[in-house]
């Protein structure tokens, strides 16, 4: 059976539509993942921590950035220069890759998700998106990815609209499921 060229033509119409309306109204997303007390193992510079940098660029689409630690803080175990967690910053047509397969496959596949709270949207309209387990990622196996995320995921994709009022209604508007 074949599909006719016109609505070919009318579906991928709708899906740039949608890619351009994605890209003006978000400004980028930052992608962050603790290590939490994984950073503190032995060998995890040489075992832990790479792994730990493929999930993460495998579900970024782009190589994470190390954070390490400005200061020592000694209730919390933590040294200078410790590893204590990743960044990746996405704008442009990864930006609007990733938010699509966030909104249209991520989201669904999160064990009893019935929408994100209101008081996930700051003051200055950044949504701030959690994730216990990176799993929900198409990208990451788990045959394969042998460490767990101690903190897990933030995904905090920033509108450019700085008003809280506003951002939802923008969030809302490019498919972003809230709770009722």
């Amino acid at each position: 059976m074949r599909v006719s060229s016109k609505y070919m033509t009318t579906q991928h119409t709708k899906a740039n539509e949608r890619k351009k309306q994605i890209a003006r109204a978000i400004e980028k997303i930052v992608v962050n993942a603790g290590v939490g007390k994984a950073g503190q193992q032995a060998q995890f510079q040489e075992k832990t921590l790479p792994q730990i940098t493929k999930d993460i660029a495998a579900l970024a689409g782009q190589k994470p950035h190390v954070r390490s630690a400005k200061k020592a803080i000694a209730g919390f175990r933590l040294r200078e220069g410790q590893v204590v967690g990743l960044r990746a910053t996405l704008r442009g047509a990864k930006m609007v890759d990733f938010f699509d397969r966030l909104v249209t496959i991520v989201l669904p596949r999160t064990h009893d998700f019935r929408g994100i709270a209101h008081t996930s949207i700051d003051e200055g309209g950044a949504l701030h998106i959690g994730f216990r387990e990176q799993f929900v990622f198409p990208e990451i196996n788990p045959e394969e990815s042998t460490v767990s995320f101690s903190l897990g995921i933030n995904i905090v994709p920033k509108v450019k609209v700085k008003a809280r009022e506003k951002s939802v209604a923008t969030y809302q508007a490019l498919g972003i499921p809230f709770k009722k």
